[in-house]
């Protein structure tokens, strides 16, 4: 879920909910507060909670809700994560450390990711974003940390096939491997995957349902078409255009995307207008 700033740097608090209200329209599973698109590196504790009590509160009654916690140290991702327990989420989404990335091991990750499921509130999933951390767990880590009673899934967000394969190779048939990247979201399908947390369902959560439900009644032909229509669009907010892309789609599509917190700054004309271009050309729905 995106975070909408006012103009000076504040949450926009009304524009979170309402934005809330939208996605309860669209047949969404649930929501992930605190993700990498919701500028959590930026936020303060206090605003985290206060996010995170706005999500449980607002969402749907059969929303999921699970609340990215993870933090540089073990302690503190704790902590984080048992102050979201206490507010109801269902489950945290744990961010691989990756500061001093050349320390974190295998062996290193292991005992971080169990240290924290042993002393948790709530169950955990791993969170790998090499995008953002620059670091890649390994199938071997998440082979051992599968086995864990306390932590049920991983998002991974590197958006390579081959390597989501390798990961659904090694761990329980049990186990929520879900994938984070709606360009591979047909892809990662048919490979058996049975969820994704996703940017591009900010802007446009019906086409990524609609994949969804067109895989699986078997129209596969239909889902590969639509899932072609949106790689462009999700390319555009993720890689070209980033954060400030995402808010400006989201803003251009009905959505309440506000500013984006310094030191990101918004898009200019001449990039607005490509976005745009890019969403037209994907038949979605401008100027709702």
């Amino acid at each position: 879920m995106l975070t909408p700033f006012k103009e000076n740097g504040d949450v926009d608090y009304d524009a979170f909910v309402r934005n809330i209200e939208r996605w309860n329209e669209a047949g969404l599973s649930g929501y992930l507060v605190l993700g990498s698109n919701s500028e959590t590196p930026y936020l303060t504790e206090e605003e985290k909670l206060t996010l995170i009590e706005l999500t449980v509160q607002e969402a749907a009654n059969e929303r999921t809700v699970l609340a990215g916690t993870g933090l540089e140290s073990t302690r503190a991702t704790i902590g984080l994560t048992n102050k979201a327990a206490k507010r109801g989420v269902a489950a945290a989404l744990v961010l691989t450390p990756s500061f001093y990335t050349g320390q974190m091991t295998d062996e290193v990750l292991i005992r971080h990711f169990t240290t924290v499921a042993d002393q948790a509130d709530i169950p955990i999933l791993i969170y790998n974003v090499p995008k953002f951390t620059h670091y890649n767990i390994s199938p071997n880590a998440v082979k051992i940390l599968s086995r864990h009673p306390g932590i049920i899934g991983m998002k991974d967000s590197a958006g390579d096939i081959a390597q989501l394969e390798a990961f659904k190779r090694v761990v329980p048939d049990t186990f929520n491997l879900l994938v984070g990247s709606a360009s591979v979201l047909h892809p990662a399908l048919n490979l058996g995957i049975r969820a994704g947390i996703l940017a591009l369902a900010n802007c446009a959560p019906e086409a990524c349902v609609t994949i969804q439900e067109l895989h699986d009644t078997g129209k596969h032909q239909e889902a590969w078409e639509l899932q072609a229509k949106m790689i462009p669009v999700n390319k555009a907010i993720t890689e070209t255009f980033g954060i400030a892309g995402l808010k400006h789609a989201c803003s251009l599509l009905g959505y309440e995307g506000g500013h984006v917190r310094s030191p990101l700054v918004p898009m200019n004309d001449e990039r607005k207008t490509e976005l745009r271009e890019i969403l037209s050309i994907a038949g979605l729905n401008i100027g709702r």
